[in-house]
C-alpha cells in the first residue's frame, strides 16, 4: 500500500545560525545534530528536509524543534506535500539530477 504523494509531507528546515563565538558554535551544532537525529536529511548548508507520513506528523516535529531552538539567528520550517517537494528540480552544475527518493516506510497493523 502507498501512501498518498498528497498526504504525505516533506518538512523543511532552514536556518541562520551565528557561529563566530564559541557557544553559538555550540548551539549551532546541537541544533545540527538534533535534526539529523530526528531523521532530517541535509539538501544543502543549513537546509534539511524530513520525510512525514502525514501533515500531523510534521506537526509532530516541528513543535520538538521548535522547544530547541537557539537564543540567536533565524530558524524556519515549511512543509511542502511529497508531490511538491518530487517536482523540485536539482542542479549540480549544468547537471540535472534526481531529487531524494521517498524513503521506505514500515507498515504496523
Amino acid at each position: 500500500m502507498s501512501l498518498s504523494k498528497y498526504r504525505a509531507m516533506w518538512l523543511v528546515a532552514m536556518f541562520d545560525l551565528p557561529v563566530k563565538t564559541k557557544p553559538a558554535r555550540k548551539a549551532y551544532t546541537q541544533f545540527r545534530k538534533t535534526l539529523l537525529r530526528r531523521g532530517f536529511t541535509m539538501l544543502q548548508y543549513s537546509v534539511y528536509a524530513r520525510y512525514c507520513t502525514s501533515e500531523e506528523a510534521s506537526n509532530v516535529h516541528r513543535h520538538h524543534l521548535s522547544k530547541i531552538l537557539p537564543n540567536a539567528g533565524q530558524v524556519r520550517f515549511m512543509a511542502i506535500t511529497d508531490r511538491q517537494f518530487g517536482k523540485m528540480q536539482v542542479f549540480y552544475g549544468k547537471k540535472r539530477v534526481p531529487t531524494e527518493q521517498t524513503p521506505d516506510q514500515m507498515l504496523l497493523f
